[in-house]
């Protein structure tokens, strides 16, 4: 049997033997550790782990054997086979630049994962430059009276296609706080952030006007606290007084881009672990 390539992650109580056990296990299957890495969170008091291993040994034996070791470390874990891949749902406004990057990167290859639609409040035609091939495109326009059917239809769509993940790819609609909670630790949002910052209408002008010395993006976890979600990474950049209003719109368009398809990957190589309001991340 030709070897099988695997992520594990796993996160429990700290305690002496987990990394030991693990790798024990792995090797006395015929597997190989391509990538190990763990952290002792001492703030929460748990530890955890990921490793990357081929092994010829098929997914189902290899987690019932594995039962007993989660058991004896109280272990909440999951194994997948690299090529299940997760299958995602993106969300889009007029703005599309996330979109487009996000469609590059997963069609080279960067980003492995099965996209299962593209949703939008706006009709296709907006994105009539853009080459969706064969992946579904659902409009769901949002007004204050027609919000709660269409996310509604939303969650229609993300069962029916079995959706792991939304990505607000500058989707720019807020979602309800129920909405929000039903996609809590499976949608991922990226907004633009200052330091200090601009929230409302033209943030960038309202930056240029301060005299904005720095400029950034954030790919957080959507919570129903607005843009206060666990943070999966950021980027800044440093501007200055010769910056336009258009020169920050530019440059926090590309750092908005290299955010969330970052976030975006580390989520489908299984690098992400949510600890209450954060996160601790394999990079």
């Amino acid at each position: 049997m030709s070897a099988e390539n695997y992520y594990l992650t796993l996160t429990c109580p700290n305690k002496p033997g987990i990394v030991a056990a693990v790798s024990t296990y792995i090797f006395e299957l015929g597997g190989d550790i391509e990538e190990a890495q763990q952290y002792d969170d001492k703030a929460s008091k748990r530890f955890f782990m990921r490793v990357s291993f081929s092994c010829p040994t098929d997914g189902n034996t290899l987690r019932s054997g594995f039962l007993e070791i989660a058991k004896r470390f109280e272990l909440t874990w999951n194994l997948r086979a690299v090529k299940d891949l997760k299958r995602v749902l993106i969300m889009a406004s007029k703005l599309d630049h996330c979109l487009v990057d996000l469609l590059y990167r997963w069609r080279i290859g960067e980003l492995p994962m099965i996209i299962c639609g593209i949703v939008s409040n706006h009709p296709r035609d907006v994105y009539a430059s853009i080459d969706f091939a064969d992946i579904p495109f659902y409009h769901l326009p949002v007004t204050p009276d027609t919000k709660p059917a269409q996310e509604a239809k939303l969650l229609d769509i993300i069962a029916d296609s079995k959706v792991d993940m939304v990505i607000l790819a500058r989707y720019m609609q807020i979602l309800s706080d129920d909405l929000s909670t039903k996609l809590s630790g499976r949608c991922i949002n990226v907004h633009h952030s200052f330091l200090p910052s601009f929230k409302g209408a033209k943030p960038y002008h309202q930056a240029h006007a301060r005299g904005i010395k720095l400029i950034g993006a954030t790919a957080h976890f959507v919570t129903s606290d607005l843009d206060e979600g666990p943070i999966i990474e950021q980027d800044v950049a440093h501007v200055s007084h010769t910056s336009t209003p258009e020169d920050l719109i530019a440059l926090g368009r590309d750092i908005e881009r290299r955010v969330l398809a970052k976030a975006v990957r580390l989520y489908a190589q299984d690098r992400i672990f949510i600890v209450g309001q954060r996160t601790v991340v394999f990079s």
